[in-house]
């Protein structure tokens, strides 16, 4: 009798662990034939007027809604480098960020948009700006380079 109690406790068991819950796979997402380009887009827009102005947009394209997962309250930076590639002004400096792990859902076709400002005087010259999404799951970059008069 303890046998067959044993053994129907195996056989539970291993049928709730074959339906449990899966863990999330580090391999790329598969894209639909119908998605033109990459599944997530991103898009860095800078803008010189009094200061400079930023635009990062991030698209997701795939066929079904993404899943973002940030490591911090942080979801994304803007840096602004140089002629020579030194850092001259970072979006995240001076402020504050939670340490908890997040995530934030992009409908399909879905933009997040953020916007920053670099308001003080800037000398004149050649610069590149770098927007980076901080997803761990979906790290993106875009970098544009632009010119202060």
């Amino acid at each position: 009798m303890n046998r067959s109690i044993t053994a129907a406790l195996i056989l539970v068991a291993g049928v709730a662990y074959a339906c449990g819950p899966r863990a999330r796979s580090s391999e790329p997402e598969r894209r639909s034939a119908a998605v033109a380009g990459p599944p997530v887009a991103a898009v860095l827009d800078v803008k010189v007027r009094d200061g400079i102005e930023f635009t990062f947009r991030v698209t997701n394209n795939a066929s079904r809604k993404l899943e973002l997962l940030f490591p911090s309250g942080q979801t994304h930076e803007i840096v602004v480098l140089d002629s020579v590639g030194r850092e001259v002004w970072r979006w995240s400096e001076g402020r504050m960020f939670t340490q908890v792990l997040q995530n934030r859902v992009l409908e399909t076709h879905a933009t997040v948009t953020w916007e920053a400002a670099w308001r003080y005087a800037v000398p004149p010259g050649k610069y590149l700006a770098v927007a980076s999404l901080l997803s761990e799951n979906k790290p993106l970059e875009e970098r544009v380079e632009f010119e202060v008069r």
